[in-house]
C-alpha cells in the first residue's frame, strides 16, 4: 500500500472563505447540509453555498486520468471501476486517454447517474459502495475520490472490503482527513456530507482493519 497522490493539485486550485460558509445566512450550515445530503440537484448543480455550485464537464479531470493510466500502466481491454463516480467525468477522460479501456461507474445518486456523460452513461449505476453488484477480481483497476469519508462507519468498514474484492490487484481512494486542528476546523467549516472524520492515523486503522491493500491519498482543508 503506497501514498499516491493524483488529486492535491486540483483541490488546491478552489478558493475557500471557511467562515462565510458555515455563517452564510441563507444557506446556514445545517440547512446546506441536509440539501446536499439529498444527492440530487442541490448538490450538484444548485447554489454554490451548498456544495459544486454546477458541475459541469472541463477536462480538469484528464490529468488525473493521464497520471492514473502511466502510475498503472492501464491498457485497452483493462476493466475500471469508479465508486463514487457522480457525473463519470473520470470514467470519460480514462476512455479519451485510453481508446478501448473498459470502464464501470457506480454513485449512490440518481441525479449524477441520470446526468451523467453521453459517452459512458450506458456504464454507470445506482448503488452503495458497501454493496458493489460487482464479481469477485472483476476489476484491474478500482478508485474512489472523495467519496468513502461519507460514509458511517459500519458503511466504511463494508466498502473498504468490497473494493478489495472485486479488485484483481490496483486500487485507489482518496479520502479528506486532518492533521491538526486548523485543518480539522476548516473541514468541520466546509463539509457538507462527511461522516467519516479521521486523521491519517485513523484512517491507516481502518485499512488494516479492513484488509485494504491499494494505494490511497488525503485532501486537507489548509
Amino acid at each position: 500500500m503506497s501514498y499516491v497522490d493524483f488529486l492535491s493539485a486540483i483541490h488546491k486550485k478552489t478558493t475557500r472563505d471557511y467562515l462565510a460558509r458555515v455563517n452564510d445566512a441563507d444557506f446556514p450550515k445545517a440547512k446546506a447540509a441536509a440539501l446536499a445530503k439529498q444527492w440530487a440537484y442541490d448538490y450538484w448543480d444548485g447554489d454554490r453555498r451548498i456544495n459544486y455550485g454546477g458541475y459541469k464537464y472541463d477536462g480538469r479531470w484528464r490529468k488525473v486520468a493521464d497520471a492514473m493510466v502511466a502510475h498503472y500502466g492501464l491498457k485497452p481491454g483493462d476493466k475500471v471501476l469508479d465508486v463514487g463516480c457522480g457525473k463519470g467525468f473520470l470514467l470519460h477522460d480514462l476512455q479519451e486517454a485510453v481508446p478501448g479501456i473498459i470502464v464501470h461507474g457506480i454513485d449512490i445518486s440518481q441525479y449524477a447517474i441520470e446526468n451523467s456523460l453521453e459517452t459512458v452513461a450506458s456504464n454507470v449505476q445506482t448503488g452503495h459502495a458497501a454493496t458493489l453488484p460487482f464479481a469477485d477480481n472483476e476489476f484491474d483497476l478500482v478508485i474512489s475520490i472523495n467519496t468513502l469519508h461519507n460514509l458511517y462507519n459500519y458503511e466504511l468498514c463494508a466498502a473498504l472490503k468490497e473494493i478489495e474484492r472485486v479488485s484483481k490487484k490496483n486500487k485507489y481512494i482518496c479520502v479528506e482527513s486532518y492533521r491538526n486542528e486548523e485543518e480539522k476546523t476548516n473541514l468541520l467549516y466546509w463539509q457538507v456530507t462527511c461522516e467519516a472524520f479521521n486523521t491519517p492515523e485513523e484512517w491507516d486503522w481502518w485499512f488494516k482493519l479492513t484488509n485494504y491493500s491499494g494505494d490511497h491519498s488525503f485532501i486537507y482543508f489548509e
